[in-house]
């Protein structure tokens, strides 16, 4: 099985923080790994991401955000993810194919059934081992985001922050039904409290893997 982790949410939910202490904390049982995200994660996809979270792109149609992120899928995972993996590494990634059934599938009401072939076109049977969930509520998550993006100056990839409460809302809902149909593979993880908090959370959901990502 692939030693491949995903970290998923709605925006503001704490994801790029989780990672971070993640990668910490299989560093410290001297496992070899990669962090990575989507979109993105290599040259190519990153030219992909900047029109994908650019806001001045509004008009945006919704098959065409999916088409690009399958196209900066295929890229991620042909460069980066399989080699990682086939060397032997851990791979964790903030966001993969969940988020495209949660937002371009329940937020922007595409069908679940074309998302589904164009995952397995863009990802050729690379599929994640684990998927961490990070659970809060949309208000919140959407609170977090746009006040992180005004401190850091991100208001160039803040497409999805510019979006309805009731677009994160819908996202969220499909977050919570990807989980309650692949229990085994999701779990969620409350991501209220402190980041300490949410990473003691992550660490216990983790631990009975750890053992065998260090083979």
């Amino acid at each position: 099985m692939h030693k491949f982790i995903t970290i998923e949410g709605i925006e503001g939910c704490g994801k790029t923080t989780q990672i971070m202490h993640l990668s910490d904390l299989l560093q410290s049982h001297n496992i070899p790994l990669i962090a990575t995200r989507e979109p993105g994660g290599c040259a190519i996809a990153d030219k992909i991401r900047s029109i994908l979270l650019d806001p001045t792109y509004g008009e945006m149609a919704p098959t065409t955000e999916l088409l690009l992120y399958a196209a900066a899928r295929a890229q991620h995972v042909e460069q980066v993810i399989r080699p990682a993996l086939d060397a032997g590494k851990v791979v964790l990634c903030d966001r993969f194919t969940d988020a495209t059934m949660a937002y371009q599938g329940y937020g922007r009401g595409l069908e679940c059934t074309t998302i589904e072939k164009l995952t397995h076109l863009a990802c050729a049977e690379v599929e994640p081992e684990l998927t961490l969930w990070l659970d809060l509520p949309a208000e919140v998550g959407l609170k977090r985001a746009l006040a992180r993006n005004h401190a850091q100056d991100l208001d160039a990839e803040a497409r999805f922050e510019q979006e309805s409460l009731r677009f994160h809302m819908r996202v969220q809902h499909g977050y919570a039904q990807l989980q309650l149909q692949h229990p085994q593979r999701i779990k969620r993880i409350d991501a209220s409290g402190t980041p300490a908090q949410v990473a003691q959370r992550i660490a216990a959901a983790v631990e009975p893997h750890i053992a065998t990502w260090k083979q």
